[in-house]
């Protein structure tokens, strides 16, 4: 078992880092400021709101509720931030704390996975808080990529067959 465990650790770990990261990172090279806050409706979310979510999401989540670190989380300000933040300072922290956030889960002793704790008002098992995140993660990163295909038109190219 701890072999699965140990390895579930690092997948998760590589997801986030070696995956979504550098997508991300591709993304916001493509998109101007503006771009980077625009939103079409007061329903949509930015990419900068996106970021400063899974910022706030990968913090509470992993580094506050399977690291112990204090949970200090704004919610409500990720989304309601439009601006005041430049693409490279909001994804220079994002990357501080997807960082952080493979510390953890590099450090994290594989009993943890099976321990249950409350994160916001749900209660998870290690292994559930982990899943929640890189799921979590994978969605808004599609949502960045689908915001950057329609404000640059440009094909991605993440998978050159």
């Amino acid at each position: 078992m701890d072999g699965l465990a140990k390895d579930f650790l690092e997948r998760a770990a590589e997801y986030l880092q070696k995956d979504f990261m550098p997508k991300i990172r591709h993304c916001l090279d493509l998109l101007s400021e503006e771009e980077f806050w625009r939103c079409g409706s007061a329903a949509e979310n930015s990419v900068g709101n996106l970021i400063l979510h899974l910022s706030g999401n990968v913090r509470q989540w992993i580094i506050a509720g399977m690291g112990g670190a204090e949970d200090k989380r704004d919610r409500p300000r990720e989304f309601s931030t439009r601006s005041g933040i430049s693409k490279q300072e909001a994804m220079t922290g994002l990357e501080r704390t997807v960082e952080e956030a493979i510390s953890v889960l590099k450090a994290l002793p594989v009993e943890e996975l099976f321990s249950e704790r409350t994160i916001q008002k749900y209660r998870k098992t290690g292994l559930g808080a982990i899943f929640h995140v890189v799921e979590h993660f994978a969605y808004h990163t599609g949502q960045i990529v689908f915001a950057t295909k329609m404000f640059s038109q440009t094909d991605l190219k993440f998978y050159n067959l």
